[in-house]
């Protein structure tokens, strides 16, 4: 089905990692941040992004070049929702233009709008190591590095 911005949006959420990487590696931002729900919130900036404060990020970040691969390694859907598991490898252009390579892992939750297209509703990368890791995870220990914090630094 086609939501009116330009691709068609695949009903199985599974082929939406193809879409989601053609997307992300186009580089323009403000059509990657389309595939979101208005409220969705992204983390690859580093910090939990919904909104104009996204849509920014995705201009800014995908303006500058990176490119991402990605493959789904576990899907499970009931009704509305899907929760996809995500193993990404992410070149971010440094500052003084090598590629930062970061590998993980992305946890997406993926909703059904009224018109039967999904949307990501949640986007959470992870950098590689056991998402409970604290060396790793955020969540568990706010301090540590993350491909998010890799991101961030290089969105500028």
């Amino acid at each position: 089905m086609n939501s009116g911005i330009g691709f068609d949006i695949p009903d199985d959420p599974h082929e939406q990692n193809d879409l989601f990487v053609r997307l992300f590696n186009h580089g323009d931002g403000s059509l990657y941040d389309s595939m979101y729900t208005p409220d969705g919130i992204s983390n690859i900036s580093g910090g939990p992004l919904t909104g104009e404060a996204r849509t920014r990020f995705f201009k800014d970040f995908l303006a500058g070049g990176p490119k991402i691969d990605s493959k789904v390694v576990g899907a499970f859907t009931t009704g509305d929702t899907s929760l996809l598991f995500v193993d990404y490898h992410l070149d971010i252009p440094g500052e003084s233009g090598e590629m930062v390579s970061v590998h993980g892992v992305c946890t997406d939750v993926l909703v059904r709008n009224a018109d039967g297209e999904w949307r990501l509703a949640i986007d959470r990368p992870v950098p590689t190591g056991t998402p409970a890791d604290p060396a790793v995870d955020p969540a568990v220990d706010p301090a540590a590095d993350t491909a998010a914090d890799t991101a961030s630094a290089h969105a500028g």
